[in-house]
């Protein structure tokens, strides 16, 4: 998750083209990733983590090989008020086919879009749930490495409502977009995510899925919601962010301490702020001895069907 946008500056009167940037990757050296979250709220869930090796500039990253990319055997615990709680090694493959719907439905994703076998290191004895004012701090042992990271989960600031509106566009006369508002609390610094999900599609993050409330600090405030699009997918301007008619809209709606918002906010940057003209963008971690993010949501779901209008 270390990742780099190289800048290219075109000096008028000194370049008449571009040169290729070619990173150099001579010095490589593979690192370990971690994306592990707790979560409290709604639907409050243990901790789970996944381990992965970083990649160099130019591997390529295939289906073939994506499983080779998780770090298995692990000594993987969480500690929170003075107890460590061990996480357990679970794989997709060695699930039956019902566990699996419950594993990639705890995840927020739908199993038919998974693809690979995944692993993840969870509590299965579910003795440790995310609770809103509380820290919890990570400890993972592999390979003679000891990585740690620590994370809050602040208290949740919820939306006061959300709303759906028509676009002005009659070509497209069945899109619509969605607006939230939020009574955010003064003088207090709150950062915040979202993800949506159409129907029984994955959760998935808005392009920008981060926010600070600096511009807006004790105030009313509403902003969009556009709806969340993969990275990977190429976008459409004519329908990117709407919601369809009689689509069902839920909303994953989360507050989040200052170093998990550092890292999304850097991330999303990065990714996109692609092109000859953007800046070297270093991703921020809270994970010390490795690379990625070990992070608290708050979190609350808003479910709403888009009218016909």
């Amino acid at each position: 998750m270390k990742k780099w946008v190289f800048i290219s500056f075109l000096f008028l009167g000194f370049y008449s083209c571009e040169t290729e940037f070619t990173p150099d990757t001579s010095s490589f050296e593979e690192e370990i990733v971690v994306e592990g979250y707790i979560e409290a709220g709604d639907e409050s869930t243990p901790p789970y983590v996944f381990l992965t090796k970083s990649q160099s500039f130019f591997s390529e990253i295939n289906t073939d090989n994506f499983d080779d990319l998780f770090i298995h055997d692990a000594d993987v615990s969480v500690m929170h008020n003075n107890q460590s709680y061990s996480l357990s090694e679970v794989c997709l493959n060695d699930l039956t086919p019902a566990q699996q719907i419950i594993l990639a439905d705890f995840l927020g994703t739908n199993i038919d879009s998974i693809g690979i076998n995944f692993c993840v290191y969870t509590d299965l004895t579910f003795s440790l749930l995310g609770e809103e004012g509380e820290q919890y701090d990570l400890s993972i042992n592999v390979y003679g490495i000891i990585l740690t990271a620590s994370t809050t989960i602040p208290n949740f600031v919820p939306l006061d409502s959300m709303k759906f509106s028509p676009i002005p566009d009659p070509d497209n006369d069945t899109l619509q977009e969605l607006t939230g508002f939020i009574s955010d609390p003064i003088n207090e610094l709150n950062f915040y995510r979202y993800f949506t999900r159409v129907n029984q599609e994955s959760f998935i993050p808005g392009l920008g899925s981060v926010s600070d409330d600096k511009v807006f600090d004790g105030q009313s405030f509403e902003f969009p919601l556009p709806r969340g699009q993969a990275w990977t997918e190429e976008i459409d301007p004519n329908v990117y962010g709407y919601f369809t008619e009689g689509d069902t809209v839920t909303i994953k709606w989360c507050t989040i301490d200052k170093d998990h918002f550092d890292f999304w906010n850097t991330l999303e940057y990065n990714t996109s702020n692609q092109g000859p003209f953007s800046t070297y963008t270093l991703i921020d971690s809270n994970v010390n001895g490795g690379l990625g993010i070990w992070g608290g949501y708050a979190v609350q779901y808003y479910t709403e069907i888009v009218p016909f209008e």
